[in-house]
């Protein structure tokens, strides 16, 4: 009998939660063929079958958290002899009545009809907490039509098919009771809905993580503005078709950002650093690997851009837009997010402003991106309108002092602040 278990799938993956079964008891499998789903605090990953075989037991259940080394599923493999040494009073197949070999064959009917549906049931992308959402209000997931990226399931569309509809609920006013009509009668407003969170999978994996950089990084975080008016008159040149009719390119303002922290790390190398404290070195490194902190479904996850430093900008924003996808759908591989050492987190276009945000342990630094707005200010003593982002840049104390930030910081917006020289920087 083989054990199909839930391995080291890396980054230092413990556990992991049980979110689809491909497979029932008494299926054929072929090696290689995916048997489980297993979402982790970073990727969703499905096990495949190490052997050609038969389906004995399932040791688990959908929602199940299981920790690596756990025995999920029991294959016979294809060829080999069931042990049975107990002795057995069951009659001899052509001993038995037919009534009940007749009963038998029906029961195997039922059975494969079964195994059948199961195969052909249609494979619904949600999030773990999502699934156990439908789970816990006896919804079958598979009848919810998902509205989120690549038609994924999101706690939303599951409430508004407990509903009894699948559209969004649009109304947002107070709902009063009809049954006054006196002039100083108070509308009645409907209370928020009780419930409980599982504080499980992805969403514990990351309060642990952020509570151990926390407690072991002195944060400092600096703050400052960087006029963007002419890298957003570059991309938009960029942007605009050329005379010869061809299409512009659209590259992504973080794409710039990217570049622009890379190449103020030639001069300020230390935030391209990890502090090992066990052996009382701090390591820079040779490679810049950009983290994005991406906020997906199931919580923040931080893929990662590899050798920046080697990659122009169109090919960094290409490469971006792909993890942010992967991200967003939930089908990012374990090797697209090992190896970072420095981590940006655009959160301008949700309205922020300014944040204190907390480093992607071990890393040294991470700059985050906030609103862009239009302002006044004074150039050559006289009043003009640019369009101006607050920046702020948190470190680890430990490794680099503050007047060593504000340094890096300043080098990053000149870049921004003049594109042509970042392009220089390039030939």
């Amino acid at each position: 009998m083989i054990e199909v278990k839930l391995h080291d799938i890396g980054e230092g993956i413990t556990e992991g939660e049980i979110t689809h079964f491909h497979v029932s008891p008494g299926d054929a499998v072929k090696i290689d063929q995916p048997l489980v789903e297993v979402q982790t605090d970073k990727v969703t990953a499905e096990l495949p079958s190490p052997v050609a075989g038969t389906v004995k037991e399932i040791k688990a259940s959908e929602g199940d958290v299981v920790t690596v080394g756990t025995t999920i599923i029991l294959i016979e493999k294809e060829g080999s002899v069931p042990s049975d040494d107990a002795p057995s009073n069951e009659p001899k197949a052509e001993e038995k009545p037919k009534s009940t070999h007749s009963e038998e064959m029906k029961q195997k009917r039922t059975n494969t009809a079964v195994q059948t549906m199961a195969r052909l049931t249609r494979r619904v992308l949600a999030a773990p907490y999502t699934r156990k959402i439908a789970r816990d209000n006896s919804v079958d997931i598979e009848q919810v039509e998902g509205t989120g990226p690549g038609g994924r399931v999101t706690e939303e569309d599951v409430y508004n098919f407990i509903d009894g509809g699948s559209e969004p609920q649009t109304q947002a006013e107070p709902v009063a009771e009809e049954t006054s009509t006196t002039p100083d009668a108070q509308p009645v407003y409907k209370s928020m809905e009780a419930k409980e969170i599982p504080f499980k999978g992805r969403r514990k994996q990351i309060a642990q993580k952020m509570t151990q950089s926390l407690y072991t990084i002195p944060h400092v975080s600096h703050f400052d503005e960087v006029d963007l008016t002419n890298l957003l008159e570059l991309k938009k040149s960029l942007k605009a078709a050329d005379p010869d009719g061809s299409k512009g390119m659209n590259v992504s303002l973080a794409a710039f950002f990217v570049k622009a922290i890379q190449l103020a790390m030639r001069d300020y190398p230390i935030f391209n650093a990890k502090l090992d404290e066990e052996n009382e070195v701090i390591r820079l490194e040779g490679e810049v690997n950009m983290g994005l902190a991406t906020d997906a479904d199931d919580g923040l996850i931080v893929p990662v851009v590899k050798n920046v430093e080697q990659k122009s900008i169109a090919t960094i924003n290409r490469e971006m837009k792909e993890l942010i996808q992967k991200a967003k759908t939930n089908k990012l591989k374990p090797s697209d997010m090992k190896g970072g050492t420095f981590t940006i987190s655009n959160v301008g276009p949700l309205g922020s402003t300014g944040a204190t945000p907390i480093i992607n342990h071990p890393e040294v630094g991470l700059m985050a991106f906030h609103k862009t707005k239009k302002m006044p200010v004074v150039i050559n003593d006289e009043i003009v309108i640019r369009s101006i982002m607050n920046v702020s840049m948190t470190f680890d104390h430990r490794v680099a002092d503050g007047a060593t930030a504000v340094a890096f910081t300043n080098r990053f917006m000149h870049y921004i602040e003049n594109p042509a020289a970042m392009t220089l920087e390039l030939i």
